[in-house]
């Protein structure tokens, strides 16, 4: 896979986003981008475009659309010619028409857009047995990634614990917010051809290959 290609990673929460964009990023080295990050960057560097974001998120509110692709704008164009990775954004159409916008004034284009497939029950599965570190963030999980001592942490000691939102409650209203979110988007790309639907239960290194053959394909 060559430098510049620019993709888009979908799934839901659970589906494995963050271990597939970790493989993308070291085997291609491509750019790993998330909303989340762009936004904690720009706060930090008290840019004008931080310093708007950081009113909205210290009111609990949603940063508007047009800030969060203003955003985005700045930081591909940074990038230049160097391929990235988009995780966790377009969530809706309307961004991803603005998204299309914003990429055609840098002279970029989407190349793809990778949608991991997982049935509910196992995202189910593996999101409500996640355990995390209180101390350091380690993840575990009660059936593929137990800690030597069961509710403990391997490198600090520390209690584990199950995040709120790893709870059945909070997992079933996330994964119908998904949906709701991400199938008219998932069929905005598919028109465009754009779309590489991968079965994201195949295992770590079959999903990486997978993705990989198909990308290959659609050149």
């Amino acid at each position: 896979m060559e430098n510049g290609k620019h993709l888009i990673l979908l799934g839901a929460p659970g589906a494995g986003k963050g271990t597939q964009a970790s493989y993308l990023k070291e085997s291609w080295n491509l750019t790993h981008i998330s909303t989340g990050d762009i936004l904690r960057g720009q706060v930090r560097a008290g840019s004008e475009l931080g310093v708007e974001a950081q009113g909205y998120m210290e009111r609990g509110e949603l940063v508007p659309d047009d800030l969060i692709i203003r955003m985005m704008e700045v930081k591909l164009a940074e990038l230049g010619a160097q391929g990235y990775i988009l995780d966790g954004f377009p969530r809706t159409v309307a961004q991803a028409e603005a998204l299309d916008a914003t990429m055609a004034k840098i002279g970029h284009q989407i190349d793809a857009v990778v949608n991991l497939e997982v049935e509910d029950t196992e995202l189910i599965r593996r999101l409500t047995g996640r355990r995390v570190c209180t101390n350091c963030n380690a993840v575990y999980h009660v059936d593929t990634m137990k800690s030597v001592v069961e509710g403990i942490c391997d490198k600090c000691g520390t209690a584990l614990i199950q995040r709120k939102d790893d709870q059945i409650d909070a997992i079933t209203n996330r994964l119908e917010v998904y949906k709701e979110q991400t199938q008219p988007l998932i069929e905005y790309y598919s028109v465009r051809g754009k779309l590489l639907t991968v079965d994201g239960t195949i295992g770590v290194t079959q999903v990486g290959e997978a993705i990989a053959a198909g990308l290959s394909k659609k050149g």
